[in-house]
């Protein structure tokens, strides 16, 4: 039986990268829009991290001809009243790179006190079919803070600054194994992954 091909309704790379160890016992293989013709840039015009990864998933797996799973997820902190939120990944403007963001971050939350830095990762995952219609939705939160200054080098986005208290570590310097665990993105795959797998037994 040939793998089946689901299709990340992404270009990020370090996305895939934390995906494929989930996925890999199992008979699926995994491709970005960058391997496929066909993608569209898709507005990100919903109001939540569900409604933004819908849009990914329906309106990619139209033009690509694929099953898709549109992702969104980002950071919200307490002290900021849920910013950035969605807008996580252009936090500092149309030109935002992660260095960019988390400068603006750190800028904002530069009197609120460590153990007032609350703040949590959310993962929304959205699968649709080749004609755009939705099979599965999940989503997942991981918690933790915001500490003043950058810890380590690994992961991306905001991972440097996001400590998990009971680790005493950030994502940076806790290394893909444990945040292929504790992580938002890791904890969404594992609710999406049952109505996932018997789409997949039925093909």
């Amino acid at each position: 039986m040939a793998d089946f091909c689901l299709v990340l309704g992404t270009r990020n790379a370090k996305k895939r990268r934390e995906l494929e160890p989930l996925l890999a016992p199992y008979p699926v293989q995994l491709k970005t829009l960058e391997e496929l013709d066909g993608s569209v840039e898709v507005e990100e015009t919903g109001s939540t991290f569900a409604a933004n990864a819908e849009l990914k998933a329906v309106e990619q797996a139209v033009a690509v001809g694929h099953w898709v799973m549109g992702e969104d997820s980002g950071i919200s902190v307490a002290a900021l009243e849920g910013r950035p939120g969605i807008y996580s990944a252009r936090y500092s403007g149309p030109d935002a790179t992660d260095a960019k963001n988390n400068a603006k971050l750190l800028e904002e939350l530069a009197s609120v006190p460590v153990e007032k830095r609350t703040a949590w990762y959310t993962c929304s995952m959205c699968l649709a079919d080749p004609l755009g219609k939705v099979h599965v939705r999940s989503e997942a939160y991981c918690y933790g803070r915001i500490l003043k200054e950058q810890k380590g080098s690994g992961g991306f986005g905001y991972d440097p600054m996001f400590e998990i208290p009971e680790y005493g570590l950030t994502f940076g310097e806790l290394g893909d194994d444990v945040k292929s665990i504790l992580s938002h993105r890791a904890r969404a795959m594992r609710m999406f992954l049952p109505k996932f797998l018997k789409i997949v037994a039925e093909q």
